[in-house]
């Protein structure tokens, strides 16, 4: 069994402990907001934040996830970042498609904790891995500049 704390919910899991994250998330957790898109560590729908950091679930085995935190785009909106984000993706309707918009807010999120007021580059090369394929990065960059200037 792995124990894994998920949106600050605790869960034993029986897993490989090779098993993506994301598998163990989407089909054994049933949280299925974050998605598979490459399964290979390119496209970055399946970001989630592990201890903060963002990282690719499709490739991250639970093994390196047990006893840690993981915050997947169902629980991002307990963060104030996260809530902040949110708003401004409504705001600038960001989503056209919307497959690629939970890893883009987690990413996101990730961004502006490390820069709270990023520049056109900063965002740029923040989210540089993360790919939407309606092309949406202008909305994109435009809703992060809007969180960022949020209260």
């Amino acid at each position: 069994m792995i124990k894994l704390t998920v949106n600050k919910k605790i869960y034993e899991v029986d897993a490989s402990p090779d098993m993506p994250l994301l598998w163990v998330i989407r089909d054994k957790l049933r949280l299925t907001g974050t998605k598979y898109g490459c399964g290979a560590a390119q496209c970055g729908a399946c970001t989630v934040h592990l201890n903060g950091d963002a990282v690719r679930s499709c490739i991250t085995p639970v093994s390196r996830a047990d006893g840690q935190e993981i915050i997947t785009i169902e629980g991002i909106s307990e963060d104030v970042t996260g809530k902040r984000l949110q708003k401004a993706w409504i705001e600038e309707d960001v989503p056209q498609c919307g497959y690629c918009q939970s890893g883009q807010i987690m990413a996101a999120a990730v961004l502006l904790r490390a820069k709270a007021r990023p520049t056109d580059n900063d965002i740029d090369l923040g989210m540089a891995g993360n790919i939407c394929r309606c092309g949406t990065y202008q909305r994109i960059r435009k809703a992060i500049h809007r969180a960022a200037e949020m209260k």
